[in-house]
Parts: C-alpha cells; structure tokens; sequence
C-alpha cells in the first residue's frame, strides 16, 4: 500500500511540474523581454492557506526607442523609477518619469502604451500582487507604442 502511495505522490508532482512548465512557458511567450523577474512567491493568508495570489518582483530596462504596449494585470502593480527617462504615448508630447518616482497600477485598469524616447534608458524595479495561473501582462486591451 506505502508503495502505492509513493507512486501516486511521484506521479502527482510530476503533473504539477508539467503543468508549472506550461504555465512558465506561456507566461514567458507573454512577457516583456526587458523585464527580468527577481523573486516569485506565494501569498498566504492566515494560518498558511493560499489566497490564490502571487508576490512578483521584477527589473526591466527599456533603452530609447523601446516601449511597454498598453497591457493590465489581474492584481495591482506598484512600481519604483530606478533611472528615469523621457516617455511619450502616440499623439502626446513627450513627459518625464523622474529618478525615484513611484507609481501604482490598479487591477484590470489599462496602463503603458508609451515608447522611451531621448537618450536614457528607463529603467524600472516592479513588485506585482496577480492572480497565480494568470499571465503577468494582460494585452487584450489592445496594442498601442512600439518596441
């Protein structure tokens, strides 16, 4: 019967790491390549139960002439200016994100859009609170900006 059980056990981890691949693969294929993820974790609620949710943190360069297309995410998105830069959305003038800015992105509310645009390169320190299973960058918002 142990033995039994150690096979079920073996086989059930091996279909949670399929199933992880799939979801880091499609995740991946989603994603901005600029964007360098640091650490990935899980939220617990109280007493350790899961609250479906992941902590994500990240890096990203966006060099001149790079954009962030208008996407969302399923969760909030705080984010810290690390090197700031001139941006601009099409049809705007260009503005500034300043060194040590911080920003905060709501759940499901469409944000980026913009090219960086001059000669220095934005980069960015992101800390994102999603929905696990779900893709980080939702673009079904349509496409606007350019890489």
């Amino acid at each position: 019967m142990a033995r039994l059980n150690i096979r079920q056990a073996l086989m059930a981890t091996c279909l949670v790491a399929i199933g992880s691949g799939g979801t880091l693969l499609a995740q991946a294929l989603n994603d901005s390549p600029q964007r360098q993820e640091k650490q990935r974790v899980e939220l617990l609620g109280p007493n350790g139960i899961s609250t479906g949710m992941e902590v994500i943190s990240s890096v990203a360069e966006y060099k001149p002439g790079e954009g962030i297309d208008l996407h969302l995410h399923h969760g909030i998105e705080a984010l810290y200016v690390v090197q700031g830069a001139q941006i601009q959305v099409p049809g705007k003038e260009p503005l500034s994100l300043t060194t040590g800015a911080s920003l905060m992105n709501l759940r499901m509310v469409p944000h980026g859009g913009f090219k960086v645009v001059g000669d220095t390169s934005l980069t960015l320190f992101t800390v994102h609170i999603v929905e696990k299973n779900q893709p980080l960058y939702d673009k079904s918002v349509g496409v606007v900006g350019s890489k």
